[in-house]
């Protein structure tokens, strides 16, 4: 059985791990990631498209001349015909699914360390080490991709066109990110709180070993008489 103070270790950075793991959850299940005003000009007016979506699908609506056309409901697959944006968008979710799954593992490492000693070297603060860095680098990958995309490819233009394809020249766009996308930046900051809890006690154990295996000639002078 491991010790109370590697259970009481191992215990708060299975916390962390789950807490990330649910973040991710509600970063892909949640469309809050932007909301954008896109605004258009034509021959005789000028129109103005809001919209509020995510990885999967968002809401739209038009204001043109004094007239608004109601809100309606996409799914960002469906209208979405750049072929470089949408290759992004599917991009960003492989990236988000692979750290879920990293996520579980780490979740997994930690709760076995906090139950049990594994033998396995890997299955000890190193799996959770690279569990954690590597669902941290995928969190951030999705973080740098989603603006990448939004500012590059054009997508909130895209998708307005595709809400409303009599539009015609785009002229000039704003955009707010929401709670989804800035909750990547937690998740990013559990995973670090998860690796320095698992470091202090890794560190503390070494100097514990080493200060037990110190040298002889380190030892009181009667021991070494006798």
């Amino acid at each position: 059985m491991p010790s109370r103070k590697k259970s009481g270790m191992f215990a708060s950075a299975f916390l962390t791990c789950v807490c990330s793991f649910v973040l991710i959850c509600v970063v892909l299940a949640t469309q809050h990631w932007i909301s954008s005003e896109v605004h258009f000009s034509g021959t005789n007016s000028t129109t103005t498209v809001s919209l509020t979506y995510g990885l999967f699908s968002g809401t739209c609506d038009q204001f043109s001349s004094g007239l608004l056309v109601p809100e309606k409901n996409f799914q960002v697959a469906d209208i979405l015909n750049n072929v470089t944006a949408k290759g992004t968008v599917t991009a960003t979710i492989v990236i988000l699914v692979f750290s879920l799954l990293v996520s579980l593992l780490s979740s997994g490492f930690t709760c076995t360390n906090a139950v049990s000693n594994p033998y396995q070297t890997f299955l000890g603060p190193i799996g959770v080490y690279t569990w954690n860095s590597l669902c941290g680098i995928f969190v951030l990958l999705a973080m740098i991709l989603f603006p990448v995309n939004v500012e590059g490819n054009g997508l909130s233009i895209e998708l307005a066109r595709g809400c409303f394809p009599a539009l015609q020249t785009h002229t000039e766009s704003k955009h707010t990110y929401g709670y989804s996308y800035w909750i990547m930046l937690l998740i990013i900051f559990l995973n670090i709180a998860s690796i320095i809890i698992i470091y202090f006690y890794d560190h503390a154990r070494y100097s514990k070993k080493k200060e037990q295996e110190r040298p002889i000639e380190n030892a009181p002078k009667d021991v070494i008489l006798f």
